[in-house]
């Protein structure tokens, strides 16, 4: 099975998040899909966590490694398809990244967005709930 995952997944297993045993359960025998952008939103994630305070430089290096460490298979997406989906409801590029390699792939997604879950879900993608 191929699932599309995305960035807010990959940080909670990463970051250890109560989230992480159900999610690697659900992905454990799955060929993990993603846009190229995953790795540049993992990067910010852990960068955004290093500026708060939350992480230091190290916990935020590890988390990298730990991050490449993690097989998938990246997909390009259309990006102008990727765009009218944000101009359809009014979100960031990366949710709709992720959202059309769905599409595309025609695989189920999982993510603990809720509103990125919620738009999946009215264009039809089928979602794994976590």
């Amino acid at each position: 099975m191929r699932i599309a995952v995305d960035a807010s997944a990959i940080i909670a297993v990463i970051a250890d998040e109560p989230e992480k045993a159900r999610l690697i359960e659900l992905t454990k025998e799955a060929v993990i899909v993603a846009p190229p952008s995953i790795k540049w939103e993992v990067g910010n994630a852990f960068s955004a966590m290093l500026k708060k305070a939350r992480i230091n430089l190290e916990q935020a290096i590890e988390a990298i490694e730990i991050y490449q460490e993690i097989s998938l298979e990246i997909i390009e997406i259309n990006l102008k398809d990727a765009i009218q989906l944000a101009g359809k409801y009014n979100i960031y590029a990366y949710d709709t990244y992720i959202l059309q390699c769905a599409i595309e792939q025609d695989t189920p997604l999982i993510s603990l967005d809720k509103n990125l879950i919620d738009i999946a879900i009215k264009e039809g993608v089928q979602v794994i709930e976590v």
